[in-house]
């Protein structure tokens, strides 16, 4: 969309449809209940709603909703071998990040098949030609939830090995067409005691990546909770050495606190800014998307912006997640016309 000024997409997952939400539950509590087929059917009927939900939005650049993954990257580990599963620390009382599934490693990390992202690319441009974006977690985020045993002393050592894999899946899908990837590291936000580490390892992660790559660093979004201190300020100014095209970062739920850090990324730096708040079920009116994104430009030119919601919908219920992106494109249009153009 070169032409395009202030575009509005996502950052990457959709919310469940109910009855998928269903289906998804059954196939884990009796998975000898249903076949390949089953669950291949479902799942393009899960994506074809997704993408049907964003385009009727007015959203610009859209994904597959991601509705093959659960919890954002818990699916992933299902790829990756040299991992066993752990009980989690808690299942009963309020959610919150202590009940997500852990694992621990019991051989050298692996993924031979890859991370099933380039599957995902061919369902969506099955259903679609319309702008896209592939979201693929980091090496950083997947490691949080892998005790490295023996074998990795340290999450940076099981970060260590998770780099090649992210790589070369990152590799693999812009060899298969995608020309718009997305590294979603939000865990750096909420560890940035190291930055120089931090940028070494997304330039390791992106090394040899011929495509527009956007990093998404957020605050953590499990079951609509955050999991780190809500701050940008540590980063600041090492990330914008980061060697990305697009910095995605969420401001709605803040109530724009710290978008001021934006005049400080380098010119050469777009960024992805979130402008609705998807742990609040409050649908905002897209004059005050509209007045959230003119307080940007008043730190950024509209040339290097896009619009996001802060985070990803997947804890978001669908009806609200359509009303959000529906306010959040009407929001970016009276902004555009007012710049003169639609």
């Amino acid at each position: 969309m070169p032409d395009l000024l202030i575009p509005a997409t996502v950052i990457g997952s959709w919310s469940f449809p109910g009855w998928y939400e269903k289906f998804v539950g059954d196939v884990a509590a009796a998975p000898e209940q249903f076949g390949p087929i089953d669950r291949e059917e479902a799942l393009r009927d899960a994506v074809r709603l997704a993408i049907d939900d964003q385009l009727r939005a007015g959203l610009e650049r859209i994904t597959d909703g991601e509705m093959g993954r659960v919890d954002f990257n818990l699916g992933f580990y299902d790829f990756l071998q040299g991992i066993e599963p752990l009980g989690t620390l808690r299942k009963l009382g309020a959610p919150a990040h202590d009940q997500r599934a852990k694992y621990r490693c019991v051989g050298p990390l692996s993924a031979p098949d890859g991370l099933g992202i380039v599957e995902e690319y061919h369902r969506l441009r099955a259903l679609t030609d319309a702008p896209a974006k592939m979201p693929i977690p980091g090496a950083f985020t997947l490691a949080g939830c892998i005790a490295g045993g023996e074998l990795y002393p340290s999450r940076n050592a099981v970060t260590e090995a998770l780099i090649p894999i992210v790589n070369a899946e990152l590799k693999a899908v812009v060899a298969a067409g995608v020309d718009f990837v997305q590294l979603d590291e939000p865990s750096f936000a909420c560890h940035p005691d190291d930055p120089d580490y931090f940028l070494d390892v997304i330039a390791r992660t992106v090394e040899g990546v011929k495509a527009y790559i956007s990093m998404h660093v957020c605050f953590g979004n499990y079951r609509a909770r955050a999991v780190g201190w809500r701050s940008y300020r540590p980063l600041f100014p090492h990330i914008g050495r980061a060697p990305v095209n697009q910095l995605a970062m969420e401001f709605a739920s803040r109530e724009m606190v710290e978008v001021e850090l934006l005049k400080e990324l380098p010119e050469s730096m777009q960024v992805a800014v979130g402008l609705v708040d998807v742990k609040n079920t409050w649908i905002e009116p897209p004059e005050l998307v509209a007045e959230r994104l003119r307080v940007v430009l008043k730190h950024v030119g509209a040339e290097r912006v896009s619009v996001t919601p802060d985070c990803g919908f997947s804890q978001t219920a669908r009806h609200i997640a359509v009303a959000k992106a529906k306010a959040m494109a009407e929001g970016v249009r009276i902004v555009r016309a007012s710049l003169g153009q639609r």
